[in-house]
């Protein structure tokens, strides 16, 4: 049953320089009331191994910080969706947190990562003409799902391409 499903509060402090910017939570992730809560989900994994720091901690408020000590935020472009699932296909009658709002606040953003291409899509179907975004770098990266694609199979394949944020958090 198709039901209408919120994004959570963002994972953001004035250290950020880069923004992750996902879809709308899973399943999974709204059972657990935590970003990326699927078990299988690679991006924990990824964050992590971007700076060689080993497995994730088994604690949210940990991994938190982690992203955040690394200048790292987490968020959903998408606020509301209705979506049977988890599948991104299956999103329908979406509206879009208010990402301007959100940079007039963290001024420090340089870059939104996007995880997978439909948060990418939606973020262009409605903010791809906004001025207050204009500044920031645009990254389309793979999306962190355990679903295999052909190219994308292991976090090793995503990590190579997600290495990508790195020169964003340089001072």
């Amino acid at each position: 049953m198709a039901v209408r499903i919120h994004s959570f509060e963002p994972v953001i402090d004035d250290r950020a320089k880069v923004l992750i910017l996902g879809t709308a939570p899973s399943v999974k992730s709204l059972e657990h009331k935590q970003f990326y809560g699927h078990p299988r989900n690679y991006l924990w994994p990824l964050v992590y191994a971007l700076f060689g720091a080993g497995e994730p901690s088994p604690v949210y408020e940990e991994r938190l910080a982690f992203l955040q000590e690394h200048r790292l935020a987490v968020f959903d472009v998408i606020e509301s969706c209705v979506r049977e699932g988890s599948l991104d296909m299956n999103i329908r009658e979406e509206r879009p947190n208010d990402l301007p709002g959100l940079v007039r606040q963290y001024p420090g953003l340089r870059c939104f990562a996007f995880n997978g291409s439909k948060a990418y899509d939606t973020y262009r179907k409605y903010f791809k003409n906004e001025a207050a975004l204009s500044h920031l770098a645009l990254l389309k990266l793979p999306s962190t799902s355990p679903i295999p694609t052909p190219a994308m199979r292991s976090l090793e394949d995503r990590l190579e391409v997600w290495k990508q944020v790195l020169p964003y958090l340089m001072d």
